[in-house]
């Protein structure tokens, strides 16, 4: 329905508070770059730390090496590492694609963002960028991914369904995101694995491999872009009471 210009300019001219009264319940609170999108329909987990678990005890399991591998990390290759925290897998993946790769570490928090910078100088990792992000959108530039790294972070994502539907066209053809996350309720910081791939579907996803994985605390997922990206408002989110339960 559209309004009149009379009645546009009266709306348009209303103070603050009376235009949160209109806007929906669902939208408050929410990123206005966000609200074309479906708000996630299961408990976002707040961010308690920066670090999953300390690096030497991650290094004993071999834990780094491990989802590397499996995501098929090799020398020369561009990857982001979202929710980069204190920068255990931005280093490594450094390391993995050599100086002829390239690394882009991303956090929505300018104190981590400026300290892992830091981390980066300090260690001297030419090939590495540190950039901000926002809780619905990675801010990544088109194109220019072999694999993107969101590992014990998915379930802390405010509005995963902007925040994947931007994160998309970062790809590259043959790129995959790579998840690492518990098989819980995202209350208990982690994301089932039915949620998981609910979620990645919804937004045009197609699921790779899904796999357990113990040096990680829990499951390792791959997925790559299909081709069929829909438009914000024809996304259908998923349900909490169907997928938000463990197991696959």
């Amino acid at each position: 329905m559209r309004l009149s210009a009379l009645a546009f300019l009266a709306f348009a001219t209303l103070p603050t508070a009376a235009c949160d009264q209109l806007m929906p319940s669902s939208d408050k609170g929410r990123p206005q770059t966000a609200r074309d999108f479906p708000r996630a329909d299961r408990p976002i987990a707040n961010i308690v730390s920066t670090r999953w678990s300390d690096e030497d005890s991650r290094d004993r399991l071999n834990e780094a090496d491990d989802i590397m591998d499996g995501a098929g990390i090799k020398p020369g290759m561009t990857v982001a590492d979202i929710g980069a925290g204190e920068g255990y897998y931005t280093v490594r993946l450094a390391r993995r694609v050599g100086p002829t790769g390239r690394v882009l570490a991303q956090d929505i928090l300018p104190e981590v963002r400026d300290s892992l910078a830091l981390r980066v100088a300090r260690e001297n990792l030419d090939n590495v960028s540190v950039k901000l992000g926002a809780a619905d959108d990675p801010m990544l530039p088109a194109r220019s991914f072999d694999r993107v790294f969101l590992v014990h972070m998915y379930h802390e994502i405010a509005e995963p369904y902007a925040f994947l539907w931007r994160l998309y066209p970062a790809l590259k053809l043959s790129g995959q995101v790579i998840v690492v996350d518990a098989d819980r309720p995202t209350a208990e910081h982690g994301t089932p694995t039915r949620l998981l791939k609910c979620e990645f579907e919804a937004v045009g996803y197609r699921l790779a491999e899904i796999t357990p994985n113990l040096s990680a605390g829990g499951y390792f997922a791959r997925f790559n872009i299909s081709g069929n990206r829909p438009d914000p408002d024809k996304i259908i989110p998923c349900s909490l009471k169907h997928h938000n339960r463990a197991g696959r």
